[in-house]
């Protein structure tokens, strides 16, 4: 009697969970229709995370600009302008004999010159000018031509023999040289580089003729880094002593050449003027 009554159990019954069951982790059986519904549900959620759209809208939020690609309130003059000051100096300090005459005409113009980009344009380098650009190509002219005469003026002196016998004086009158044609280069790279310092600020060009490497590492740089001159002046000084690029690429015809330029200028005052004061000095 007492088997057949539990053969004539209800089937309802069977379908709730034991103790055991739900202890050994095992899950009561579900109706189709339930578990249809759940897949149905599992598969909107699966849509809605997949819409292409919101993804989009998603990245672009998570996503932000690098500062040197966007609209920035520009760089500090005050680097530039000291640096500029500087090369003046440098220049007006040197022997009579290595410089264009008047020696006082080229730094003057180079120093009337800088006090009226400081007038027009005192604070930040922001403003997008014609006469403002023209006028600094003007300054870094002249500071090449100033810099370029003393240079070639030296070289040939050593050359002809007319450099006389103190070793010191042609070491510093050649460092100051040196420096200067640093800073000019420097000048160069800061002025030409995607139209500028104001259009950088403005971000007229998106792709940039000198490739930093805080460009290749955003995550690393952070997404306020720009280039201001200090950069440009670090990549200056960098191929003059190595003669080549080291973090900083060229990536158009006129930054290969001019870095080509600076690197041949660089090698011949250093291998001439270090090799005469080798002499000298035994």
């Amino acid at each position: 009697m007492t088997s057949s009554s539990e053969d004539r159990s209800d089937p309802a019954g069977d379908a709730e969970p034991s103790v055991e069951q739900g202890r050994a982790g095992i899950r009561p059986p579900v109706s189709e229709a339930h578990h249809d519904r759940e897949l149905h549900e599992r598969l909107e959620r699966i849509e809605q995370l997949l819409d292409p759209e919101k993804l989009v809208r998603a990245a672009e939020r998570d996503i932000v600009e690098p500062a040197w690609k966007r609209i920035t309130k520009g760089e500090p003059r005050w680097s530039v302008t000291l640096a500029v000051i500087v090369a003046i100096v440098l220049q007006y300090v040197l022997p009579a004999t290595l410089t264009p005459r008047p020696r006082w005409l080229l730094p003057l113009l180079e120093l009337a010159v800088l006090v009226a980009l400081f007038v027009a344009n005192p604070g930040r380098i922001d403003r997008l000018s014609r006469s403002i650009r023209t006028a600094t190509i003007v300054l870094i002219v002249l500071a090449s031509i100033a810099n370029a005469s003393s240079a070639a003026r030296l070289v040939w002196t050593i050359i002809d023999g007319r450099d006389g016998q103190d070793a010191t004086a042609l070491l510093g009158t050649a460092a100051a040289i040196w420096l200067t044609n640093v800073i000019v280069f420097s000048l160069w790279y800061w002025e030409l580089d995607r139209g500028g310092p104001a259009a950088r600020a403005h971000g007229v060009h998106d792709r940039p003729d000198f490739v930093f490497a805080q460009m290749l590492a955003p995550e690393v740089a952070g997404a306020d880094w720009e280039p201001t001159y200090t950069d440009y002046l670090y990549l200056s000084f960098t191929n003059a002593t190595a003669f080549s690029p080291t973090d900083t690429m060229p990536f158009v015809t006129w930054a290969k050449l001019t870095m080509m330029l600076q690197s041949s200028v660089s090698l011949v005052t250093l291998v001439v003027v270090i090799s005469r004061a080798v002499g000298l000095l035994n």
